[in-house]
């Protein structure tokens, strides 16, 4: 068997319609921001209907985004919060967001973080973290979640990271129902 190396890129879009420079001040223009990757994703049938940005929590910079990119990169592990940490931690060259040298850092994202993802939160060192759709919103379409209980958020909360739940949330629903409409792949249900 040929050993495959492992390659993580964006899909080609991404880089055509993010604007790198612009600054979100606000909590609503970055998850607009999040929900938008999710939506085009879905649109142009690149991967599921998740996405995710990673921003200075001050200055509103945005260090990194993420798109759901599991079937199409074949990777269980590459869900849009996923790939918004390696990306941002890549472009930082830093294994964590909460260097002493760097500013604190918040992820955004379309959907509340799976068990893997919100597992991955507390090591990724953001210091923020806000959700869209839920859960229960992504199980309706047969995703699965994983084991994440309000004990997990505590666990976090505790640690210092601030939990901003179902922010924008009917426009994040809205795109995974479009997903639905669209017969999308579930990949993990």
């Amino acid at each position: 068997m040929t050993r495959q190396p492992v390659h993580i890129d964006y899909p080609d879009w991404v880089r055509e319609t993010i604007a790198w420079d612009t600054v979100y001040r606000t909590d609503e223009e970055r998850m607009r921001l999040a929900i938008a990757l999710s939506s085009e994703n879905v649109e142009r049938e690149t991967g599921g209907p998740f996405g995710a940005a990673i921003f200075e929590s001050d200055t509103g910079r945005l260090v990194a985004v993420g798109t759901n990119s599991v079937v199409r990169l074949n990777n269980c592990t590459l869900h849009g919060e996923m790939v918004a940490f390696m990306m941002a931690q890549a472009r930082l060259q830093s294994f964590t967001l909460k260097g002493s040298q760097l500013p604190a850092h918040e992820l955004v994202t379309s959907c509340e973080p799976c068990a893997m993802c919100l597992g991955a939160t507390l090591w990724s060192g953001v210091r923020r973290v806000s959700y869209a759709a839920t859960r229960e919103d992504a199980a309706r379409l047969h995703f699965d979640e994983g084991p994440v209980f309000p004990a997990s958020y505590h666990y976090l909360e505790e640690r210092g990271i601030t939990i901003v739940r179902d922010f924008l949330r009917d426009e994040a629903v809205a795109v995974l129902e479009r997903y639905r409409a669209k017969s999308g792949t579930i990949y993990n249900g």
